[in-house]
């Protein structure tokens, strides 16, 4: 008899909360610092004046990301409890209602109708909202939403993000910062859409292309807002 392997599973779905965050974060700190950057500097603005808008770039952004996040991920943490209340009142008010319902969801998964009915009874005995939970509305503690952790991630690699662009502007020439910080946003553009598509396991050619085409496109359209705004001027 041929003997049985146990292994451990590591699903990716456990990094959804953080990990959609986190890359929006980096995503935007890096692309909207570096267009900030580029146009200001488009503009023929000094070098004080382009390292003065990056860091306010940033520390606002760094903010509004935050803030936005968790806004957010409270909305849908809001959502799904009031779904887990009205659920947990209907449980109350008719459990034979409800064993019907859960039972019906395993018959269109496969189950013949007595092997459904009698699995929904045994979840239900063990913790009946749990089991609603996950298989009527789709909330499980892995993809619940968790706002503290997803405005942190994206208040942090927003920050991460935008640093570069920052310090690129920092040390390169003023009449050299629009070339370099676009040639070094797009490296990182590349480079962060490689790393978001390995952690996700996705495909990593269409996450890179997508990333730097967009940012590319950001920095284009603020580096020819700055060079009209700087003729006006």
């Amino acid at each position: 008899m041929r003997s049985i392997i146990l292994h451990s599973e590591t699903h990716l779905i456990t990094r959804i909360g953080w990990l959609r965050a986190a890359v929006l974060g980096a995503n935007d700190g890096l692309i909207s610092t570096s267009s900030l950057i580029i146009g200001v500097a488009a503009a023929s603005a000094g070098k004080n004046e382009i390292i003065i808008a990056g860091v306010a770039g940033i520390l606002a952004g760094a903010i509004s990301m935050a803030a936005g996040e968790y806004v957010s991920v409270c909305s849908q943490f809001d959502t799904e409890n009031a779904d887990l209340s009205r659920e947990k009142k209907e449980l109350e008010e008719n459990p034979e209602f409800e064993i019907a319902e859960l039972a019906e969801i395993y018959e269109k998964r496969g189950l013949e109708k007595n092997l459904a009915r009698e699995v929904a009874i045994q979840l239900m005995k063990k913790d009946a909202l749990a089991a609603h939970a996950h298989d009527e509305l789709g909330i499980s503690d892995l993809t619940k939403a968790r706002p503290l952790q997803a405005a942190g991630a994206s208040a942090l690699t927003f920050t991460i993000g935008a640093i570069l662009p920052l310090l690129t502007a920092l040390i390169s020439p003023l009449h050299m910062i629009t070339t370099t910080v676009s040639i070094i946003s797009i490296i990182s553009l590349s480079s962060l859409g490689i790393i978001g598509a390995k952690l996700g396991k996705s495909n990593i050619w269409r996450a890179a292309i997508r990333v730097t085409f967009w940012g590319a496109f950001a920095m284009a359209f603020t580096a020819i807002v700055g060079k009209l705004f700087g003729a006006v001027l």
